[in-house]
Order: structure tokens, then C-alpha cells, then sequence
């Protein structure tokens, strides 16, 4: 082995034993020592496609899974031992009897299976198996995650094609998947190396901008910085800031939000303000107190606080957010934090081990992927699974005040579904902060919510594309698989009702489409195309409206369009969804949208409609032609 990879394995490995040998036992040290002299044997013979001996790539994921997810024994060990069953010759019975039960069920779920010929997507596959592991432990998702995480720093030595392959499954799997992990820092490193090789120049392009942008403001953040510091230290608050840069992707991601050039976006940094654990006061105190000792010196941009102490992310993350004006005059974003926030930012759902904690995470995340599995057949799995797992996240309420989580740009129908799908299937309209709304309007943090229902109410097929949770995706997909279906296609022409006389024309791919008979589009047919007419016998069906729309026309009066209305609506129990009307020298002409059943549906209406005192025609508007 070359000397300068065998310097830098021996400086890695020592520094990894001197932080485990701080908090793992001597005999979980042994064993240990055991694992990585076992992967070094195993993978001697192998290169990566960098030419650098396999072993640093295990050497290195076992350093992120102690040195930056902060886990013990098993995981290293299994982590030195991740690629040895699916790359040499050791089977999990080798790894089963040097190191134990645990370590090969880690081992096992993070080795990839044996091609079938049946399934349809082996990278799917291997998916499916990862997140299964997960009613045992999370332990192999943190593996995998940095097993992941290395691949990804070390890209660069990949063809374009497997860089873009790798890369899209880490946007679209492993960023998702870490984020909802509460492991922001993994989340965001993956969502930005992804961006990194998928769209190298402009990737190269935005971060020359950023690291420009930096250079002219640094000296204005810094004088900004120092007057916190200074202030809060006059009022004897013992904190220590940061500066954070976000990532080009994120900044990315903020430029396609707001549909803005880089200059324009903002949020490209935000200080950090944190505070000791330990205090006279609570977390929350703390923090209002540095709030409101910031705002005595600093205008506060209006509506900017996002309290998520109170109200914590999905994936626990928790501060306390405001924007204030500088001296400078920009308005710079402050995220006011305690040690263990920061800690359980970096380390999400690996940060508070206790029993309870990870029993309650555990079974949210299975309820979650069991309902996916098991609705597989009505939803592609990934994309239940991303719906489920994806970015941001906003809390909304409801009237009694009890929070629901909902992925940022969710809408009303979203927070219905997520409440029970009853409500979803038969919600009318929102009512938001108090004000009616569709129920299609995109929710905010901190909305009030409330949801309409009515009985006959049920989902409008175009409800799909104004939704974004699991939940609610499966439920319509499901709800629209099951209700039955028009098996012929309606002249757009004519636009023939149950109970017309119709005839049929079967086109070249077999589908029908039905005419009345003395449709002009049905007559031309007749002449050119007699062999494809087929009889057709054009049902009622309960559960099928059809849009239709009348003309009525008579001589104005008081009450005209109030008895016009009730008519429609109450005598013949049919929903109007558009009128308007038009008064000409005491002549009135009215046109109203509604949805009836059949041709004699609609006959009825009318012929009750001619009744009513003043009407003096009625007649139905096809193509808006007479």
C-alpha cells in the first residue's frame, strides 16, 4: 500500500479509538479494534474508483457514525463491516459469530440484495429494505445515511451518469430521509452536494456569487455581531454567536421560491445567538428575554418571529426566530438557541436516546411506512414515502388549539385529510383565521383552520393537484380508483344526456363516442363512417352530474330572481354553480349553470322554471348556441 494512503488510514483510525476509547468500555474497544482489522483483511485486494484503498471509505463512514452522529459500539462496528458481506467473501454468519446478533442485523440491513429479475426497480428495492429495518432499530438508517454521506463528499471520482444517479437518489431519498431524522446538518450537506454534481456550472457559478456577496458584507455583519454581543453582555447574558452561511442550494431553492435573481434573495446567512444550558430561567424565558433585549435596541421586522420553541419542527428542531434592522439597514435574521437545541439540530433523532423518546419517534415513523407499504398497490412507494418525509414543515391549528404539522406549501384539503379522511372526502370550504375560503388555499404557520363538511359533498376530480401529504394523496387516489366510470366519452359538440337519443361511433382505438341523433358532428359521421355506428343504451346513474346550462328570459319584476333561484335550487334540489343576469328596458335575461342527472332531469327544471309568473322562455344553451 502506498505510504501516503497508509499515513493518512493510520491518522484517521488513531483519531477515531481516542474518541470512542472516551465512552465506550474496554471490552466494546476490543471489539471494536476486532471489526476494523477484519474490514482491512477483507477489503485489502479492492480499490475505489478514486484508485485509494477501499478500507478509508469504511475507516471514514465509521468516523461520521461515531464523530458526528456521536453512537456506540455496534454501529461503528457495524459500520467498519457495511460492505464486507456484499463485497468479499464473509457472509452474515461470519459477522453473526465474531460480533454478535446485533451487529449482523445492522450489517445485514445495510447490505444490498441479490438482483431479482422480478422487481421493477432494485434501487426502489433497496429502499423498501432500509426503511423496513426501521420496526427493529433506527440505527441502520443512520449507517446507511453515512454510508451515503461519505459517497457523496467523495463523488467527484464517478462518471457524469453515476454521479447523476447517485445524486438523485440523494436529493430525492437520503436528504428527505435525514431530515426528517432531525439530522439538519446531514440534510443539508447531502441536499448540497447533490446540487453540486448534478448541475456543476451552475453550481461553480452560484457559490463565486455567494463567496463575492460574502467578502463586500462581512464587514457590516461583523460590526452588527459586535453590537449583540456588546448588548447583551452589558445585560450580563453570557451567550457566544455564530454566523451561518446557508449552502447554494439552499440559496438555490430560495431563488426558485421567490422567483428572484441571487441579489434579491434573501436569508443567505442568519446569526446564531446561544445561550448555556444550564440558567436560572427556561428555555423559553431565556430566550424571550435575549428577544426582547435585542428589541429594545433593534427594530424588529413585523410578523418575522417563528417561535419553535413552543412549536417544534416534525423532526424536533427547536429556536427562537426573529429578523432585526441593522445599523447598516438590513434586516438580518437571529435563530436564538440553547446548547442542546443546537446539539439535537446536529444529531436530530440520535441526540436524546432515552427510552421514551425514541420509543415515541420509533412508532410515529412506523405508522407512517406501514400505511405506505401497505397502500403500495394505490401510491408509488417513493413518492409516499417523500411526501411523507420531505423539507419543510409548518404547524397550523385547529379552532381548539390543538397543532397540526403540515409540509410547507400544504393546503386547507391537506390539513382535512390529516384530521380524518371522513372530513377530507366531504370538505366544502376552509375558514382560515375566521375568513371563508376555498379549500384549496395554501396554509401558512400559525393559520387557524377550520374545515366545512357536508354529507353529500365528495372529493372534484382536479383535487389531486392541490395536495401534498400522504395522507391525503392515497385517500384520493383510492377514493377516484373506486368510483365507477364513464365508459363513453360525450360529443363536445352536442353534449348528449341519459335519456337522449343517442347513437354511438367506435373510433380507431376502440373507445366510444356518444351523439344525440340529430347532432350535425353525428350526421357528417353517419355519411363518411357508417361501419363504425354502434347502438348505445345511454344510462342514468345516481352518482354522475352533468354540467348543463338554460337561458330564461321574461319580464322583470320583484322577486323574479329570488323564485328563479328557489326554483332551481329548492323545488328540484339542484346545485347552481354559475347566474348571471342582464335587465334591458324591464326585459330580463338570465343564464344559469347547474348539474342535473339526465335529459329528463333537466326537462323538469326547465318546464318548473316556465311556471314561474314573468318567465316567458326557457331553453338550454349547448356551445352557447341557441
Amino acid at each position: 500500500m502506498d505510504s501516503h494512503y497508509s499515513n493518512t488510514i493510520e491518522e484517521n483510525i488513531n483519531a477515531l479509538f481516542q474518541t470512542l476509547e472516551q465512552r465506550v468500555s474496554p471490552q466494546d474497544m476490543t471489539r471494536i479494534r476486532e471489526a476494523y482489522e477484519l474490514a482491512k483483511e477483507a477489503h485489502a485486494p479492492q480499490k475505489r474508483k478514486s484508485g485509494e484503498p477501499y478500507i478509508i471509505h469504511p475507516v471514514a463512514v465509521a468516523r461520521i457514525v461515531a464523530e458526528e452522529l456521536e453512537l456506540g459500539a455496534n454501529p461503528v462496528i457495524a459500520a467498519f463491516l457495511h460492505d464486507v458481506v456484499e463485497d468479499t467473501p464473509y457472509s452474515i454468519e461470519d459477522i453473526r459469530n465474531r460480533f454478535g446478533e446485533d451487529v449482523a442485523f445492522l450489517v445485514g440491513v445495510v447490505t444490498k440484495q441479490k438482483e431479482d429479475k422480478n422487481v421493477q426497480s432494485k434501487q426502489v428495492e433497496n429502499f423498501r429494505q432500509m426503511l423496513a429495518s426501521v420496526q427493529f432499530d433506527i440505527r441502520a438508517l443512520l449507517i446507511k445515511l453515512s454510508d451515503r454521506l461519505h459517497n457523496m463528499r467523495t463523488l467527484n471520482s464517478m462518471r457524469a451518469d453515476k454521479q447523476m444517479k447517485i445524486a438523485g437518489e440523494t436529493d430525492y431519498f437520503y436528504a428527505p430521509l435525514a431530515n426528517r431524522l432531525g439530522l439538519y446538518h446531514v440534510k443539508t450537506e447531502l441536499e448540497n452536494l447533490s446540487f453540486r454534481y448534478r448541475c456543476p456550472r451552475e453550481y461553480a457559478l452560484l457559490e463565486n456569487r455567494l463567496e463575492e456577496e460574502r467578502r463586500q458584507n462581512a464587514p457590516h455583519i461583523e460590526l452588527f455581531i459586535t453590537a449583540i454581543n456588546e448588548l447583551l453582555a452589558d445585560k450580563g447574558v453570557e451567550v457566544r454567536t455564530e454566523l451561518r452561511y446557508r449552502m447554494p442550494y439552499s440559496v438555490w431553492r430560495k431563488m426558485q421560491a421567490l422567483k428572484c435573481d441571487i441579489q434579491h434573495a434573501d436569508g443567505k446567512h442568519y446569526i446564531r445567538i446561544i445561550y448555556p444550558d444550564k440558567t436560572d430561567l427556561s428555555e423559553k424565558d431565556m430566550s424571550l428575554r435575549i428577544y426582547s433585549i435585542l428589541t429594545d435596541r433593534f427594530k424588529e421586522r413585523p410578523g418575522s418571529v417563528s417561535n419553535y420553541i413552543d412549536a417544534p419542527k416534525e423532526n424536533g428542531y427547536q429556536s427562537f426566530h426573529v429578523k432585526l434592522l441593522s445599523e447598516q439597514g438590513t434586516w438580518e435574521e437571529i435563530h436564538i438557541s440553547s446548547e442542546r437545541m443546537v446539539r439535537n439540530s446536529r444529531l436530530g433523532c440520535a441526540a436524546e436516546r432515552t427510552e421514551k423518546n425514541v420509543k415515541a419517534w420509533l412508532e410515529k415513523f412506523k405508522e407512517v411506512l406501514k400505511d405506505v407499504a401497505y397502500h403500495s398497490h394505490e401510491i408509488e412507494f417513493m413518492d409516499g414515502v417523500t411526501a411523507s418525509f420531505y423539507n419543510d414543515d409548518i404547524m397550523v391549528f385547529t379552532p381548539k388549539g390543538k397543532g397540526v404539522i403540515l409540509p410547507k406549501n400544504a393546503t386547507a384539503l391537506d390539513f382535512a385529510f390529516e384530521i380524518h379522511s371522513h372530513i377530507g372526502e366531504h370538505a366544502v370550504y376552509a375558514r382560515i383565521n375566521g375568513k371563508l375560503a376555498s379549500v384549496k388555499t395554501i396554509l401558512h404557520r400559525g393559520d387557524c383552520v377550520e374545515i366545512g363538511t357536508s354529507p353529500e359533498a365528495l372529493p372534484d376530480e382536479d383535487w389531486l393537484h392541490h395536495v401534498s401529504t400522504y395522507k391525503a394523496i392515497r385517500h384520493l387516489r383510492s377514493y377516484m380508483a373506486h368510483r365507477p366510470t364513464i365508459e363513453y366519452k360525450r360529443c363536445p359538440h352536442c353534449h348528449p344526456l341519459p335519456g337522449d337519443e343517442v347513437i354511438g361511433f367506435r373510433s380507431d382505438d376502440e373507445k366510444i363516442t356518444l351523439h344525440k341523433r340529430n347532432c350535425h358532428e353525428a350526421i357528417r359521421l353517419a355519411s363518411q363512417q357508417g361501419d363504425s355506428i354502434i347502438a348505445v343504451n345511454f344510462e342514468e346513474n345516481e352518482q354522475f352530474f352533468y354540467p348543463v346550462r338554460i337561458r330564461i328570459r321574461g319580464i322583470d319584476r320583484y322577486h323574479l330572481l329570488i323564485d328563479l333561484v328557489d326554483c332551481i335550487t329548492e323545488k328540484q334540489n339542484l346545485s347552481i354553480s354559475k347566474l348571471s343576469t342582464e335587465t334591458i328596458d324591464r326585459i330580463v335575461q338570465c343564464t344559469v349553470d347547474f348539474s342535473v342527472h339526465s335529459a329528463d332531469e333537466l326537462q323538469a327544471a326547465m318546464n318548473s322554471v316556465s311556471q314561474i309568473n314573468g318567465v316567458d322562455e326557457v331553453y338550454q344553451i349547448v356551445n352557447d348556441r341557441h
